[in-house]
C-alpha cells in the first residue's frame, strides 16, 4: 500500500517508521516549505527510506497516486491537503488507528478534557505490577506508532487519546475505556460542545458486550453518554465513579477517601497526590484496573507509591518561606479550577497564554478568596484581565513574559503563601508546550 503521511512532527515522523518497518510504501508531505530530507535523516536514518517529500505545497494529481492519508493529530481534516484526499475518496487515518491495525494485546484508552495523564500514568504504574508486558503512549510520551508493533498477545497497552487523535478513527477499538468528564475545551478546533462531545466519545464507538467503560457520574456529559450507551444492543459494562456521593457499585471519592463499591480502601493523604481532582483520576484508575481483573490490594500498594505527575498541581518547593506550584499542565479553564481548589493559602497566581476560544467567568468564580493577585501574560492576558475586573479581582498586573511574571510574584509574594502557575490557556506563541513552560517556571522558581 502506497501511504502518504501528513505532518513531519513526531507523530508523523514515528507513523512513517512504523509504516517503514512493515515494508509499506511511504511518502511525507508538510506544510513547511524549507523542509529537507537532511533534516528528516538527521531525526532518524530510517527516512531515508521514503519515496517522496513534498515541502509546502502538494498537487491533487500528486495526492491521486495514493491509497491512504496518515494525517497526524495537529492538522484537522479541514487542512487544504486533507481535503483533497477526501475529495479523491482516499481514506485517511490517523496515527492512533495506524497503530492499532498493528498492535496486539489488551489496549486501554483514557480520554476526557481534564486528567488524563494523572490516570494514563497511574493506571500504566498498576498494570506494570500485575502484567508482564505494559506499554503506556498517545497523547503521553511516545506515539502509539513507536510501540505498536512491539506488542504480543500478553501485552496490555495504556493509551492517552486526546479528540483530535479520536478524530479519525475507524476500526480502533480498546478493551477498556474511560472517559474522565467534559468540560469547554478546544472549541477553536471543534467549534461547539455537541461536536467535542461526539468525538470524545468516539472511543467507545467499537465497544462490544465483552468490554467496559468507566465514565464520571457527576459530569453530566458522560453521565448522559452512560445511558445512551445502555439502550445499545449490545453494550460495554459501565462502572462508575463518582466525588459527590458514594454508590454501592463503583468507585468514588468523599472528604479525602477513596471508596470502592461503598467500602473505604484508600486516604488520598496516604498518597502523594492531593485536590479532589487527583481524588477522581484515583477513582478512574482503579475502576480500569478493575475492568482487567487486578487485585484491589495490589491497585491500592500501587496508588500509594505513585509520584505526582510533572506540571501537573506538582509542588516544586519552599524558597524563601514561600511555596512554589507548576501546574503548566492546566491549559483550560476546568483543569485550572482544580488547581486554585488545591491551594491552603493565599496564592499569587500566574495565568494566561493562547487563546482558544474559552470563557473564563466559572474560573474566577471558584478563586473563593483564595487568590491574592493574578499575573497574566500572553496573548488571553487583556480578556481575562477584563473579566477578573467584572469579578472584583483587584490585584491584576500584566507581564510580557513568564520572567517578568515571577519577578512580579516574588515580590507580592509572603511567606507562608504560594505562587502557583496555573495558566488556563495553552502555551502556543510563547512556548512550544506545556512542559517547556512548566520547566522554566520550575527553574525561576529557586532563582532569588
Amino acid at each position: 500500500m502506497n501511504n502518504l503521511v501528513i505532518g513531519a512532527g513526531r507523530s508523523g515522523i514515528s507513523s512513517a517508521k512504523l509504516l517503514l518497518r512493515n515494508d509499506q510504501e511511504v511518502s511525507i508531505y508538510d506544510g513547511r516549505d524549507d523542509i529537507t530530507r537532511k533534516e528528516l535523516e538527521e531525526k532518524d536514518s530510517k527516512l531515508s527510506d521514503i519515496d517522496d517529500l513534498y515541502a509546502g505545497k502538494i498537487s491533487r494529481e500528486e495526492i491521486k497516486k495514493y491509497d491512504r492519508v496518515v494525517i497526524s493529530p495537529g492538522i484537522p481534516l479541514t487542512n487544504e491537503t486533507a481535503r483533497m484526499a477526501l475529495e479523491e475518496n482516499i481514506p485517511i487515518i490517523g496515527e492512533i488507528e495506524l497503530g492499532y491495525l498493528y498492535a496486539k494485546g489488551k489496549i486501554v484508552g483514557i480520554t476526557g478534557t481534564n486528567g488524563k495523564t494523572t490516570t494514563t500514568s497511574l493506571t500504566g504504574s498498576i498494570m506494570e505490577k500485575a502484567y508482564p508486558k505494559v506499554f503506556v503512549a498517545g497523547n503521553i510520551g511516545d506515539p502509539f506508532t513507536d510501540i505498536a508493533d512491539k506488542t504480543d498477545e500478553d501485552t496490555v497497552t495504556v493509551l492517552e487519546i486526546s479528540s483530535f487523535q479520536l478524530e479519525t478513527i475507524d476500526r480502533f477499538h480498546v478493551d477498556s475505556a474511560a472517559i474522565l468528564n467534559l468540560t469547554p475545551d478546544h472549541l477553536d478546533r471543534h467549534h461547539t460542545m455537541g461536536e467535542y462531545g461526539s468525538i470524545k466519545e468516539k472511543i467507545a464507538e467499537n465497544s462490544t458486550d465483552r468490554d467496559y467503560v468507566i465514565l464520571n457520574a457527576d459530569n453530566g456529559y458522560t453521565k448522559d453518554f452512560g445511558e445512551r450507551l445502555k439502550r445499545r444492543a449490545a453494550h460495554p459494562e459501565i462502572i462508575l465513579f463518582s466525588s459527590e456521593k458514594i454508590p454501592e457499585k463503583g468507585y468514588s471519592y468523599m472528604d479525602g477517601d477513596i471508596y470502592a463499591d461503598g467500602e473505604k480502601i484508600l486516604s488520598i493523604s496516604d498518597t502523594h497526590l492531593v485536590g479532589k481532582c487527583n481524588g477522581e483520576n484515583i477513582c478512574s484508575a482503579l475502576a480500569l484496573a478493575r475492568s482487567l481483573g487486578v487485585d484491589t490490594e495490589l491497585c491500592v500498594s500501587a496508588a500509594k507509591a505513585f509520584p505526582p505527575v510533572p506540571h501537573r498541581i506538582e509542588f516544586v518547593g519552599e524558597f524563601g518561606g514561600v511555596r512554589y506550584y507548576n501546574d503548566s499542565k492546566a491549559t483550560n479553564t476546568d483543569a485550572a479550577i482544580q488547581g486554585i481548589r488545591a491551594m491552603d493559602k493565599k496564592t499569587v497566581l500566574i495565568a494566561g497564554g493562547y487563546d482558544k476560544g474559552s470563557s473564563y467567568d466559572e474560573w474566577m468564580e471558584n478563586f473563593d478568596g483564595k487568590v491574592k493577585a493574578l499575573v497574566l501574560i500572553g496573548q488571553t492576558a487583556e480578556k481575562i484581565k477584563e473579566c477578573a475586573v467584572k469579578h472584583g479581582v483587584e490585584n491584576i498586573f500584566l507581564c510580557d513574559s513568564l520572567e517578568k511574571a515571577m519577578e512580579e510574584s516574588k515580590k507580592i509574594a509572603k511567606k507562608g503563601e504560594n505562587i502557583l502557575l496555573s495558566p488556563a490557556c495553552a502555551s502556543w506563541g510563547m512556548f512550544k508546550n506545556y512542559e517547556e513552560r512548566g520547566d522554566l517556571f520550575k527553574k525561576l522558581s529557586a532563582i532569588d
